[in-house]
C-alpha cells in the first residue's frame, strides 16, 4: 500500500475565530399579542428601531412573524454577548437590517457594540426564519485577527478613537 503524505497548510495569517453562536426560538403569537395590546406602541418602540418598525410593517400579513424573527435576533445576539437582556443591553442596541436583495444582517449600537468590541467580535452571521407558529434566529460572531494587546486591529482603532487607554478590560473585585 502506497502511503500517501498529507501536507497542512499553515493557519492564514490573519485567521478568524468563532467568538460565540446564539440561538432563539420565538412564539409568533405572542409578539402578536404584545403588538396589539394596549401597550403595543410602547413595546414596538422600546423594542425595534424605526428601521426594523418601517421593514416589518411594509410586510403587511406576515409583519407578526417579521418582529418575531428580529426579536429572536435580538435575544440570540444578547446570548452571543453573555449579557441576556437584563444587563446593559437595551433592545435597541441591536438591530437587524436588510438591504434590497440581500441576506439580513446585524448592527449593533450602544452598549451592544461597546461589549463587542471589547470582546473582540468583529464580524456577525445571522440567519432568520419562521413557520406559522415560530420564528428562529442564529447567530455566530468572530473574532478578527489578534495581535498587540490581544485586541483586533479594528478594536484598537476604536478604541483609540474613543480615547481609551487602557488594552485592557477593567475587572472589577
Amino acid at each position: 500500500m502506497a502511503r500517501r503524505e498529507v501536507t497542512r497548510r499553515p493557519l492564514a495569517k490573519h485567521a478568524t475565530v468563532v467568538a460565540g453562536i446564539g440561538v432563539d426560538l420565538c412564539e409568533i403569537d405572542r409578539i402578536e399579542r404584545a403588538l396589539v395590546a394596549s401597550h403595543g406602541k410602547r413595546f414596538r418602540e422600546r423594542v425595534f428601531t424605526e428601521g426594523e418598525q418601517a421593514y416589518c410593517e411594509a410586510r403587511r400579513r406576515s409583519r407578526f412573524e417579521s418582529y418575531a424573527a428580529r426579536f429572536a435576533a435580538k435575544e440570540a445576539v444578547m446570548k452571543v454577548l453573555g449579557t441576556g437582556w437584563g444587563r446593559g443591553v437595551g433592545w435597541r442596541d441591536v438591530e437587524v437590517v436588510r438591504e434590497p436583495g440581500a441576506a439580513p444582517a446585524l448592527r449593533l449600537h450602544g452598549q451592544a457594540a461597546a461589549i463587542a468590541r471589547r470582546l473582540g467580535m468583529v464580524h456577525w452571521l445571522l440567519t432568520i426564519t419562521h413557520g406559522r407558529t415560530t420564528a428562529i434566529a442564529w447567530v455566530l460572531a468572530e473574532r478578527g485577527p489578534v495581535s498587540g494587546a490581544g485586541q483586533p486591529p479594528a478594536a484598537r482603532r476604536a478604541a483609540a478613537a474613543a480615547g481609551a487607554t487602557r488594552s485592557r478590560p477593567r475587572v472589577r473585585r
